[in-house]
Formats: structure tokens, sequence, C-alpha cells
């Protein structure tokens, strides 16, 4: 959406009890500092301009439902410079009651087709929609022990595919994390991240095979590099501790990408 259309919209009025009933819902998002709480509401209203809800198979969009994915969609761009324009490739957010099986279509090497389907809680298209489940959005506000949150994971999604196809790493502007350029910034983030990954999806092979200890992540996280940064940021955002007694080098990377102050008032 255009900037100086999204400008000419009034941005809804969050009323208090609402927001308030939101934060009890959820209480990883004030698990941060009190100045973050004004610029996460502000964001959220301004997420409620600029986004457009469906509800799927007669699913009814109310204030609760919208202002709560709301809230979650924001968080992990609340200090990114470039703030809601991480969003700005799609407007359409659809909402089913429960999950959804999804048919799927995969090549083999082979060149053989193979059809599949499967049962997604929400997913994000490149230049398209996002799909959540509301059944899971729900799950948010007591999941955050095992760091699942199906929000903040499709919205990771967006963040990675900001820059093009999602492999795990968004698009990186030279400087960051003091590299000169967007190349050595990318293969730094990478030098961190496929490390982790790989050991995680070792980890995960191993569990499901010779039953050894279950990594603490979401093992979906094992499918790719795409859903092992959406899974990690997935727990970054709800469980941060737990998360960084697993992947300490990871929680530092994640800081500098999306520089949050993580003082709780």
């Amino acid at each position: 959406m255009l900037k100086w259309l999204r400008s000419l919209r009034a941005v809804p009025d969050i009323p208090e009890a609402a927001w308030s009933a939101v934060l009890a819902r959820y209480p990883f998002l004030v698990e941060r500092a009190a100045a973050d709480l004004p610029r996460l509401r502000t964001l959220a209203a301004q997420f409620l301009r600029d986004k457009r809800f469906h509800g799927a198979h007669g699913f009814v969009i109310t204030d609760e439902v919208a202002l709560s994915i709301a809230a979650q969609a924001v968080l992990p761009v609340l200090h990114l410079r470039a703030g809601l324009d991480w969003y700005d490739d799609f407007v359409g957010i659809v909402v089913h009651p429960t999950e959804v099986v999804a048919r799927r279509t995969t090549t083999d090497e082979a060149g053989i087709v193979h059809e599949y389907d499967e049962v997604v809680a929400g997913e994000a298209m490149d230049r398209g929609p996002v799909m959540l489940s509301w059944q899971d959005v729900l799950a948010s506000s007591i999941t955050a022990g095992a760091g699942y949150n199906v929000v903040i994971h499709e919205f990771a999604h967006k963040i990675d595919m900001r820059g093009g196809e999602a492999d795990g790493c968004p698009d990186l502007p030279g400087g960051f994390a003091g590299q000169p350029s967007a190349r050595a910034a990318r293969a730094a983030w990478m030098s961190v991240l496929q490390p982790a990954f790989e050991a995680f999806r070792e980890k995960t092979i191993m569990a499901d095979r010779f039953g050894s200890e279950a990594p603490w992540l979401d093992p979906y996280g094992a499918e790719s590099p795409s859903e092992f940064f959406a899974v990690a940021c997935e727990a970054y955002f709800v469980n941060r501790a737990a998360f960084g007694d697993e992947f300490p080098d990871l929680i530092r990377l994640f800081d500098t990408f999306f520089a949050f102050d993580h003082r709780v008032a």
C-alpha cells in the first residue's frame, strides 16, 4: 500500500479496556521495557488501519480477533527502523476458526510429482495474504513456555521474504553488525544461523529416529533454514530466557537485528 494513501486514512483509537484485555491474555507482550508499550499500541493501531481481515468458513472477525493478531504481528518490527514497511507487500489477513488442511505438491529429484495434505495453523504467502488459525492464535496465550506463537511465526516469514525468497536471512543492509556490504552482512548472518539450524536438525533427527532428548523448539524448524528462522523468532519474542539458554549465539544475532531493549520495567 502506498504510504501517501495510508496517511489519508485515520488511525483507529484502541479502547483502553480492549487493549488491557489483550495485554492480559498475552502476557509476553508486556515482558519488555515500559516505554515499548505505547509504541506497540501505536503500531497495532496503524496495522489495523492498513490491513484487511477476512473470516473464512463463516468465522466472524471481532475487535478481539483483529486486535489480538495486530498486537502480536507488530512485535517483531517494534524497533526496526522501517517499522510496518516490512509488511507492505500485502493487505489481507485470512482467519480460519481452526487449522486448515492444505494440498501440497512437490517434485523429487527424479522429476516425479508427489501430492500430499498438510495440516497448517498458519501460512504466509510471498506478496500475498497471511492465513491464521484463530484456535492457534488463542493458544499463544498459554504456549509461551514452549516458545510457540503462530502469529509471530508467519510474520517472521514476511520479514524473511522482504528481500526475496525465504531462506532464513532477512534483507540486511551494509553496515549491519559492522559489515562493509550487504553481501558481507548476509554472510555474517548465515555464519551464525546455519550452524544453529544444522545442529537443531541433527538433534531433531536423533530424537525422532533414536529416541534421544527432543529439542525444546518446535521440530518443524528442522524443515529448512527459513522455517528455523520463523520458529526461532517465535521463541525469541515469547520466551527470551529459554531461547537464550538454548541458542546464545543466535540471541545475540537477533538482538542486533531486532534492536530491542529487553529490560523489563
